[in-house]
């Protein structure tokens, strides 16, 4: 997924691989205030009286801009995933839980109980990766499996009292990830809201067929961890 769209030459009326000077040449049309845009190079909506750049590296205009890493918006999201977790691992290391228990467990203090397959969609994960986190928080007590009296088929999972008791102590670690990020309030809401609208285009564009079993998710004012 790029940051840049692929259009960025064109608009420059110049081939590819040029040198800098052709990426220089790739300009933003600039607001003139009335809703229109500039169409040469000196503008009247630009503070400087110049036209904006593209918001492009120095290789803009080459063949191959679309595979430069920092034109990618799934590597800063990719790192930051497996940072955010990774920063996670010692605060859940006096609850005695992984992160994957940790969002398991978040979901069935929500919850209290439900089953394997509305429990998988909340959290994005298969049976095949579900079931072994559900065996270990099991082995712990802090969990019940049992088949649904109504339909055997289903296995449906319950915090059991000393799984919800362990939520008291679990206040304290979105306080420690919010000392890790460097978000404020208001951003981390609005980063929340452009996740949500990115998960839901995916899910569209490919059809998941598990979008509609997560409606059981809360909107609560996010955490910034």
């Amino acid at each position: 997924m790029g940051l840049t769209g692929d259009t960025a030459c064109k608009a420059a009326g110049q081939p590819a691989g040029t040198g800098d000077t052709a990426c220089k040449a790739v300009e933003q049309p600039a607001d003139t205030g009335d809703g229109g845009s500039a169409a040469g190079a000196g503008t009247k909506g630009s503070p400087t009286g110049t036209a904006r750049p593209a918001v492009a590296g120095p290789a803009a205009c080459g063949t191959y801009d679309a595979l430069r890493l920092d034109n990618q918006l799934c590597f800063p999201l990719y790192v930051v995933s497996k940072e955010i977790t990774r920063r996670y691992a010692p605060l859940l290391r006096g609850l005695g839980l992984t992160y994957t228990q940790y969002i398991t467990m978040m979901a069935l203090w929500e919850l209290r109980s439900a089953t394997v397959r509305d429990l998988g969609r909340r959290l994005y994960l298969d049976s095949g990766t579900l079931t072994p986190i559900l065996k270990k928080l099991e082995a712990r007590g802090l969990v019940t499996r049992s088949r649904d009296g109504r339909d055997e088929r289903r296995v449906v999972v319950e915090a059991t009292d000393e799984g919800m008791e362990l939520r008291d102590r679990a206040l304290e670690v979105p306080a420690g990830m919010a000392r890790c990020v460097d978000l404020s309030a208001e951003e981390a809401t609005e980063l929340r809201r452009l996740l949500d609208k990115l998960l839901a285009g995916v899910e569209r564009f490919f059809g998941d067929e598990g979008a509609e079993g997560r409606a059981m998710s809360t909107h609560a004012t996010p955490h910034a961890g």
